[in-house]
């Protein structure tokens, strides 16, 4: 697989990554076995850019990752976040960015991936409480004292993420971005190109509604949240949505590869800084994902693509206004 830089550091990972998330929790019963050997199937395939936090689980995904890659970590460029806080029963209590926290989720993170080192490590969400030149400030010391390599953030304004990059420099910016989500296109990919940060594009298949597999709310397994979750897998804005993907599959027929691919093809089209970190569980699946970098489109399949699903024409909004108060500070 194909390379991308990542900021202006020196920091270089494949041109897609993996998400890991949906493997401890969110999206399905977990399958430990299943989602190391996907893990490997990655690396085996060029896949190096691996990505975690600390509230997945909560805490589990972080010793999962850790294992799975305890052998081959030459291979893997590990990220993580911090800065969500949760309790050992799930339960959400808040955003925390004190330099206190900072080096205490560090030092929590280090010891439940079993690494001397975290590669890029981000602050998940912005805590509004703690101005942002403490953060990374505090960011910075873990840099210097050899714990992690490269800093990034997470769902974070344009004026942030100009005082983050001033206080230390940033190397990625991670946000939502897909072709369901494209509010990022008005500032910040603006912001963080003029500054020279890399993009690292979660939720790339729409949380899985661009693959096309769901229909119907019946579809969606046991424990898996997103129809509870997220507005736009409710009600009228779900039969909207379903109709809008349709559209999107008709054109990946033609071109014979699926909706997922044709989606994850779309957005490494939007820029060589742009690297998007696709999540799932199963090899199947991720060889599926891998194979959307080989996807050629023409300037034609770019207009079609946007033509039949125009910026903001997805229904429902991606968070509900609580979940959204923790974007974009």
């Amino acid at each position: 697989m194909k390379q991308r830089k990542l900021g202006g550091e020196g920091l270089a990972v494949s041109e897609m990554g993996l998400g890991c998330m949906g493997m401890s929790e969110f999206y399905g019963t977990p399958d430990e076995a299943e989602s190391t050997a996907t893990i490997h199937r990655a690396i085996d395939l060029g896949v190096n850019f691996i990505d975690t936090a600390d509230i997945y689980g909560p805490f589990t995904n972080e010793k999962l990752v850790g294992e799975a890659i305890k052998d081959r970590r030459s291979e893997v460029v590990l990220a993580t976040k911090f800065g969500n806080v949760r309790d050992d029963d799930g339960n959400f209590l808040g955003v925390d960015g004190s330099p206190e926290y900072v080096r205490k989720a560090c030092d929590a993170s280090l010891s439940r991936l079993g690494l001397e080192c975290i590669d890029l490590y981000y602050q998940h969400r912005v805590d509004p409480d703690t101005p942002i030149e403490e953060t990374v400030g505090a960011m910075k010391e873990l840099v210097e004292a050899g714990k992690v390599r490269f800093l990034g953030l997470s769902e974070a304004g344009a004026d942030t993420i100009r005082k983050a990059h001033a206080t230390h420099p940033i190397s990625a910016l991670q946000s939502e971005y897909s072709l369901f989500t494209r509010d990022v296109e008005d500032e910040i990919l603006p912001t963080v190109r003029e500054l020279g940060i890399g993009f690292v594009a979660y939720s790339p298949l729409g949380r899985g509604f661009l693959t096309g597999a769901y229909k119907n709310i019946s579809d969606f397994g046991e424990n898996d949240t997103r129809e509870t979750r997220f507005p736009r897998f409710q009600g009228e804005n779900f039969e909207k949505n379903v109709a809008l993907v349709e559209k999107v599959r008709e054109i990946a027929a033609e071109k014979d590869v699926s909706p997922g691919q044709l989606a994850l093809a779309w957005l490494l089209h939007r820029g060589d800084d742009i690297v998007p970190i696709p999540g799932t569980k199963r090899r199947k699946y991720l060889e599926e994902n891998v194979a959307s970098a080989d996807v050629e489109l023409t300037e034609d399949d770019l207009s079609r693509i946007n033509e039949a699903m125009p910026k903001g024409s997805a229904h429902g909004d991606r968070y509900y206004e609580s979940q959204m108060r923790a974007v974009g500070r």
